[in-house]
């Protein structure tokens, strides 16, 4: 697992929010009393996107629901670059249940793709978890 560094703290945050990685995706990901605990689906998913560029394989799976959760989640394919993310749409969550509509751009092989999903989260005991994606946000 790639573990962030003190330039990726004071880098932008990898999610595209504008915000300082430590002040943002950071303070889910570092372990500290925040980790884990992202208030909304959408600030879960952002934090997960971050996860994903920055390889932190055990956040993504402790942050995924155990009903849908995977029991690994492979190393990326070599070469892979996330390359950014657009919220398209994060309405307020009810009390236990939310979703969040993304597009989120990498290039692999020399080619750009492009990840579009709404996704589904639920929440258990206080904390958000990704459950699943629900269908393509096309």
């Amino acid at each position: 697992m790639a573990k962030p560094t003190s330039s990726t703290a004071s880098s932008a945050c990898p999610c595209g929010s504008g915000l300082p990685y430590s002040a943002c995706c950071g303070r889910y990901h570092d372990g500290g009393a925040a980790a884990g605990q992202a208030p909304t689906p959408e600030a879960l998913m952002r934090s997960r996107y971050s996860a994903f560029v920055l390889d932190l394989r055990p956040y993504l799976l402790a942050t995924w629901h155990a009903s849908t959760r995977p029991g690994e989640i492979e190393p990326p394919e070599p070469g892979l670059k996330w390359l950014g993310l657009e919220v398209r749409q994060a309405p307020a969550p009810a009390e236990s249940s939310g979703q969040v509509a993304f597009v989120a751009r990498y290039k692999i092989g020399g080619r750009a793709h492009r990840l579009e999903e709404n996704s589904e989260f639920v929440r258990e005991a206080g904390r958000w978890y990704y459950v699943k994606a629900l269908a393509d946000a096309s």
